[in-house]
């Protein structure tokens, strides 16, 4: 453990200094408590900005657990996310939760442990590529998220995932429309057929 030198913070002073490592490091106080530099502050406002964006920006946002991914997992998870325009991000768990709590969603139970936010303006397109490789994966853990300006429990993301996607739903749609077409011309086929033999 590295020897620390330093004067006691005084809430009358605005500034310590900390000798660590041989290295001198400036810590700002406020009120006898040491705060980070306004720099690092500033890159934390930054980084809360960037999420509330996210937040604003897509109809899905799926937190998920990603310890015991291999680097070629994350990457593949990646890959599937952004075929379909959606991808992930990780954040800490503390920036998380400043930036829902300032939008007033309340996901705290879902920030613990290590958290990787997906998120995609589709609805249901990254709830059922996590969901199609948490099936096949055991170490992607999906814990909770946001979908439809609602929050979503691992139970409604999972009946989200069973769901047909947009593409097959215009699929069952398309299909069913050609019946009726072709249904439509045997019918008037035989109409023509019975006015001939009349």
């Amino acid at each position: 453990m590295p020897k620390t030198v330093g004067k006691k913070v005084n809430p009358t002073e605005d500034k310590t200094f900390i000798k660590v490592f041989g290295v001198t490091k400036t810590f700002f106080s406020q009120k006898g408590r040491i705060m980070a530099s306004e720099k690092i502050l500033s890159k934390k406002k930054e980084v809360v900005s960037e999420i509330k964006d996210i937040i604003e920006n897509n109809g899905t946002l799926i937190l998920f657990d990603y310890r015991g991914l291999t680097d070629k997992e994350a990457k593949e998870i990646r890959r599937e996310l952004r075929k379909n325009n959606d991808d992930y991000k990780i954040y800490k768990n503390t920036l998380l939760k400043l930036a829902f709590n300032d939008k007033g969603i309340n996901l705290d139970e879902a920030l613990s442990g290590p958290s990787a936010l997906a998120y995609g303006a589709d609805q249901l397109s990254a709830i059922k590529t996590l969901s199609k490789f948490a099936k096949a994966n055991k170490n992607l853990e999906i814990k909770m998220g946001y979908v439809d300006k609602e929050v979503a429990d691992l139970n409604k993301i999972n009946s989200l995932a069973s769901l047909p996607s947009r593409e097959e739903l215009l699929t069952m749609v398309a299909g069913g429309m050609i019946g009726i077409v072709r249904n439509l011309a045997i019918g008037l086929d035989l109409v023509s057929k019975q006015k001939e033999n009349n």
